[in-house]
């Protein structure tokens, strides 16, 4: 799935969630859900691959699962980087977000992949 695809498709699981789960997820506006989208693909192009270098250790140990962790951090630092609009109620909706996100960009870019 392209960079663009995958922006859209985090901006309306952004969307999603601050609907389903508004004490967890807190997004302002369909603009500010597709900016922490984009910011959210800049950060995993150019800090994740470096976390994930360092993690190694612990990723190796804990059989990947820490690279659910390691999704929650550049969850942390896009809510960071957007500012106001966009919030977390802590870091267990980090995590919560982080997981959802995979499986449904898993399932996406499955169903991408057969077209």
């Amino acid at each position: 799935m392209g960079f663009w695809k995958r922006v859209l498709v985090n901006a309306l699981i952004f969307l999603a969630l601050a609907g389903f789960f508004p004490h967890l997820i807190y997004v302002s506006s369909i603009w500010m859900a597709l900016g922490a989208s984009l910011i959210l693909g800049v950060l995993n192009a150019l800090i994740k691959p470096i976390l994930m270098i360092l993690s190694l250790p612990i990723t190796i140990l804990t059989l990947g699962l820490f690279s659910v962790v390691i999704n929650a951090v550049m969850l942390q630092l896009t809510a960071l980087f957007v500012g106001s609009g966009f919030a977390f109620s802590g870091f267990g909706a980090s995590i919560l977000t982080a997981i959802i996100i995979s499986v449904v960009n898993a399932i996406v870019s499955d169903r991408f992949a057969r077209d």
